[in-house]
């Protein structure tokens, strides 16, 4: 079987070296690597005992769903890991990933660890990922056996993730009109379970999440989310993303207006600083953001949120 790993990239230069430089200490090594390049400048990268490919997409508006089916149509593997530029994927990723794949067919989700800042800035070092790496609190843990059977399409998460070429074609790949990462991989996992594609955690094929400042839940990409999420409900009829559209609601971002949603206004300073990720903590918490919107809302008589509040 030959594995074909896809990665999507814009920046983060340093980042996408460490993946490279992770897939060199595979046990097995793949069969190549694929970068779908969202950016005219090509990647200066390790060297690699196996073929890299940059497939050069060049600036604009690219969404990931068409940068992964990119990276994935230039792929000549029958077997697809797709890999987030963060990630350093751990010496038995692939290992693990093929012993899966031989004994259950469809979507399988690695583990992954979150790393805190800094942690990767001097190479390589898997005993420190591992005594350093935290498991997210708002995702699934890794099954008590090799693999465990997920049921809802929100489980999915397209940051590291496998499956036969053979299934991702009958799947249509991402579908590339959503512009949100959240949009995207909730049509990808609701489209896996509309056509009897089973999701599996899998133990294991984990890979190390380097560390990067951002907002959760996504403030700055309020627009794109308000358009993903309708063009969800159409689709398939029934609403997604309903943490962040609640917490937006908390904010005095966006109303209620009819089955879908109405933006009031633009996201300010306030809400950013809310949202955007602490240096010490190795990931951003959508949850905890929200337990505090909805604990304000009560104390203030279930009031909306107010600017004012998030230094508080």
């Amino acid at each position: 079987m030959k594995t074909s790993i896809c990665t999507i990239a814009h920046g983060r230069p340093d980042h996408l070296a460490n993946l490279v430089r992770g897939l060199n200490h595979n046990r097995r090594p793949p069969g190549e690597l694929v970068i779908a390049v969202m950016q005219d400048q090509r990647y200066d990268l390790p060297a690699t005992g196996f073929p890299t490919r940059q497939v050069m997409l060049g600036t604009g508006d690219i969404s990931s769903g068409r940068a992964r089916n990119a990276a994935a149509a230039k792929a000549s593997g029958d077997f697809l890991i797709f890999l987030d530029a963060d990630c350093i994927p751990s010496p038995k990723l692939i290992d693990d990933y093929a012993l899966a794949a031989a004994l259950n067919d469809g979507v399988l989700m690695g583990e992954v660890g979150y790393l805190p800042k800094g942690a990767a800035d001097h190479g390589i070092d898997y005993t420190r990922f591992e005594s350093e790496a935290v498991e997210h609190s708002e995702h699934a843990g890794p099954p008590p056996g090799m693999v465990g059977h997920c049921g809802d399409y929100r489980c999915f998460r397209s940051l590291n993730f496998a499956l036969s070429t053979r299934t991702f074609a009958s799947l249509g790949g991402f579908d590339e009109r959503y512009a949100s990462n959240g949009g995207q991989d909730s049509d990808f996992g609701r489209t896996a379970i509309s056509n009897g594609v089973p999701l599996w955690l899998a133990r294991g094929a984990k890979a190390y999440h380097q560390f990067r400042s951002h907002h959760m839940p996504p403030v700055h990409q309020l627009d794109s989310v308000l358009a993903d999420a309708a063009m969800f409900q159409e689709k398939w009829g029934e609403p997604t993303m309903q943490n962040w559209l609640r917490a937006f609601e908390l904010m005095g971002l966006i109303e209620r207006e009819g089955s879908g949603w109405r933006k009031l206004r633009e996201p300010g300073e306030a809400e950013l600083a809310l949202t955007r990720q602490q240096a010490d903590r190795p990931f951003a918490s959508s949850a905890a953001v929200l337990e505090w919107l909805e604990e304000r809302a009560a104390a203030a008589g279930n009031e909306a949120y107010m600017p004012r509040m998030a230094s508080a």
